[in-house]
């Protein structure tokens, strides 16, 4: 880890004093937007940069972040590595937590409102607000920000490039998130197609095993609920979705993979999803 301060001798805030975090695939496919979203940081407040080479670098980082803000620059795997360590942590209340989109994955912090350009994004860590958002957890302590869903689609790059590992940057991205995920024992999933599973919504049944779904989709709410879909599989004429909102959901049944945001976890044979409302804080433009 590289830090680098750019404190010159000025009386700050401590929302002027930011812990910049600069994931290293970042660094790798498109130093140039993190040349600029640093150079419009550092306009901007006294940031003290860090350069983690591994996850470890990347967790004591925010560890010893002090009164400083945390900011990340890279692309979605990195947004969720950091609030999943300051989860596990028990720190996401204390802080609010920015990102500068950099990398092939955006589709969660676009999908959150944070701006995609480098110049837009940074002067959203500066002149933006904290907006408390809702979370998922597992009873794994994985995380869950934007949508999971069961089975995984595999996320795409613009131009229809696949995202699932087909780069060794991307594979390398990849092995930094799953040294925070906790492997399963559990025996390989089944291929591709209708599956069998049981959908609980806080104890009532959505969908059971004698019903094939095509895809269950969970994501958080605005309201500590979250909004839970079930696309039951049909012959002929589209099914109606089923749809439920609760606090916790259950999906069971034989092993079953699932992407929550840019991650695909499992296989697993049941797993259990709980809110935590607004438990963490995201800089978005005001």
């Amino acid at each position: 880890m590289l830090p680098e301060d750019s404190e010159k001798g000025r009386t700050l805030s401590a929302r002027d004093q930011l812990l910049v975090v600069i994931d290293p695939v970042a660094r790798r496919t498109d130093g140039e937007s993190v040349r600029i979203a640093k150079d419009v940081l550092g306009a901007g407040a006294a940031i003290r940069i860090c350069l983690p080479e591994g996850p470890e670098d990347f967790a004591k980082a925010l560890a010893r972040r002090g009164a400083r803000r945390p900011v990340v620059i890279g692309d979605d795997r990195a947004l969720l590595r950091a609030v999943t360590v300051l989860y596990r942590e028990r720190e996401l209340g204390s802080c609010a937590i920015s990102v500068v989109p950099v990398g092939a994955s955006q589709v969660l912090s676009r999908s959150l409102g944070v701006p995609s350009g480098a110049v837009a994004a940074a002067r959203a860590v500066l002149e933006g607000a904290e907006r408390r958002l809702d979370l998922l957890v597992d009873d794994s302590d994985g995380v869950v920000l934007g949508t999971l869903r069961i089975p995984p689609v595999a996320s795409t790059a613009p131009g229809g490039t696949a995202v699932d590992g087909h780069h060794p940057w991307l594979r390398t991205c990849q092995s930094f998130v799953r040294t925070l995920a906790r492997p399963s024992r559990v025996a390989s999933a089944p291929g591709p197609g209708p599956a069998r599973l049981r959908v609980e919504a806080d104890g009532v049944l959505v969908v059971d095993l004698d019903q094939p779904v095509e895809g269950v989709s969970v994501r958080p709410g605005a309201d500590g609920l979250a909004e839970v879909e079930v696309r039951p599989s049909s012959v002929g004429a589209a099914a109606e979705a089923l749809r439920a909102r609760a606090r916790t959901v259950t999906v069971s049944g034989a092993d079953f993979r699932y992407r929550a945001d840019a991650v695909v976890g499992g296989p697993v044979r049941t797993r259990t999803w709980s809110v935590r409302a607004s438990a963490w804080g995201l800089m978005l433009p005001r």
